[in-house]
């Protein structure tokens, strides 16, 4: 029952079409059946995946890349204004559309679940998306990393749910209407759109103020973000609220989580009746994110028990916690995490999966402006570890800030008390970690740039 395509979709064109986000939305138009194109900066296993499904992919960017039949064009908060391509599109008076316009038209006609949050998105997104087609119920989805088994990070699916990462960095997801809309967390980040938690906070009511009618939000009761929005928002006729968490108020409410090496046991409390089900990955925040996902599907109609047994079937995203292989008696695990919420709960998960293992950690500051503001936190989330290796920032969008290094992080650190070396040439890591490794550690790569490319070369050097 999947609508059709939006007549400004049947020839987009995508700038930076390799990108989790828009090579998502890509992939859900190829497969409605559009002709897609796009450029990309380099190639990847994205844009080989895009080709394959029949989407143009070139590589670099230049305005002969646009075709003069395009439709639109499609564009992230990242494309600058110089970009050859949006240059061109502007010359031919082709409509520029951003990339959460093209996702939201995607969802209409559809019964949208949009997961926000500072943190967990990716993973609710991805845990209810499993679910869902574990169900036979065939949804959409749209997710901002890959799924571990499936391996993508979109569909389109039949049915009638579309399930959606919703980004706040950019005030991009003010533009959904969602049935049902997650909130996991609310804390400051992005530093280089919000001034001020008062900002965070308007711009998530605003997302929650587009709930259709008689939907339903979904919030933590356990992070003072969230029940601090919860706040905000009870007042909004036609919204029914349903918190989740370890608070006694809770309405699902987390009776118990017990940790199983790299798996979780979950208890909750739903309607009186106690419901307990396993979360293939570590971590008490992987747990809670599994039961944001259950509200929001009872939220939807779908018997709890079923839910439940689904959830099981997840077995985690690309990047989050992902072991990447073991050599010599070291397991490497890759880690998305660059906030200092995310890395404190990837540490601490990762220490309660393997208490007796020494944990080895290789970070990468993500952005410029991150690191400026939450650069100490960093630091003192690296004193979990037993040793740390810290890299230069990934400016990712950024262009450099005058004073502003990963000196910032490493003096924070050890301040806190951590062993951390600096190490500025990237190339040479697999050959430090190699040195500093015994049989039964545990290294972890951690960071949203590159330093994910790490694992297999230090894989091959403990080998060697």
């Amino acid at each position: 029952m999947a609508p059709g395509i939006p007549a400004a979709m049947e020839r987009p064109h995508f700038i930076g079409i390799g990108g989790a986000g828009m090579s998502g939305i890509a992939k859900i138009l190829t497969r409605r059946g559009a002709k897609v194109a796009g450029s990309d900066s380099k190639e990847s296993a994205t844009a080989e995946a895009l080709r394959a499904l029949g989407a143009t992919v070139h590589i670099g960017h230049a305005a002969g890349h646009l075709a003069d039949d395009a439709t639109c064009v499609v564009v992230s908060s990242a494309i600058r204004a110089d970009n050859p391509e949006l240059v061109r599109a502007g010359d031919l008076a082709i409509p520029v559309v951003h990339r959460s316009d093209a996702l939201a038209s995607l969802m209409e006609g559809l019964r949208p679940i949009a997961v926000a949050g500072t943190h967990g998105k990716t993973t609710t997104t991805s845990m209810l998306a499993v679910a869902l087609t574990e169900l036979g119920l065939d949804p959409s989805y749209a997710i901002g990393g890959d799924l571990a088994g499936p391996g993508t990070n979109a569909t389109h699916g039949e049915g009638a749910i579309f399930v959606a990462e919703a980004d706040e960095s950019d005030r991009s997801f003010h533009k959904y209407d969602p049935e049902v809309a997650i909130v996991l967390n609310v804390e400051l980040d992005h530093h280089a759109n919000y001034a001020s938690m008062d900002e965070i906070y308007d711009s998530f009511e605003t997302f929650v103020g587009k709930v259709v009618p008689d939907g339903t939000l979904v919030v933590s009761a356990d992070q003072a973000g969230a029940v601090e929005l919860t706040r905000r928002v009870r007042d909004l006729s036609a919204l029914k609220v349903v918190t989740y968490g370890e608070s006694a108020s809770a309405d699902v409410r987390v009776h118990k989580i017990t940790q199983r090496g790299l798996t979780s046991e979950v208890t909750v409390v739903l309607n009186g009746k106690y419901l307990t089900f396993t979360v293939s990955v570590p971590g008490r925040h992987y747990a809670l994110n599994a039961v944001a996902a259950l509200a929001a599907g009872v939220a939807l109609g779908i018997p709890a028990h079923n839910l439940a047994s689904a959830l099981g079937k997840y077995t985690g995203v690309k990047r989050r916690l992902q072991l990447k292989g073991e050599a010599a008696g070291v397991q490497v695990i890759d880690s998305y995490a660059h906030h200092p919420t995310e890395m404190t709960a990837d540490l601490e998960a990762m220490r309660g999966a393997a208490s007796d293992a020494r944990l080895l950690v290789v970070f990468q500051p993500h952005l410029f402006s991150r690191t400026q503001e939450l650069g100490t936190e960093m630091g003192q989330a690296l004193a979990l570890a037993d040793a740390s290796v810290v890299l230069d920032i990934y400016p990712a969008r950024e262009d450099p800030i005058p004073g502003i290094t990963s000196t910032l992080i490493i003096d924070a650190a050890q301040a806190a008390g951590a062993d951390v070396t600096a190490v500025h040439d990237k190339a040479t890591v697999p050959e430090v970690i190699a040195g500093m490794a015994k049989p039964g550690d545990l290294v972890l790569t951690m960071g949203a740039g590159d330093v994910t490319d790490l694992g297999p070369q230090i894989l091959d050097h403990l080998s060697s």
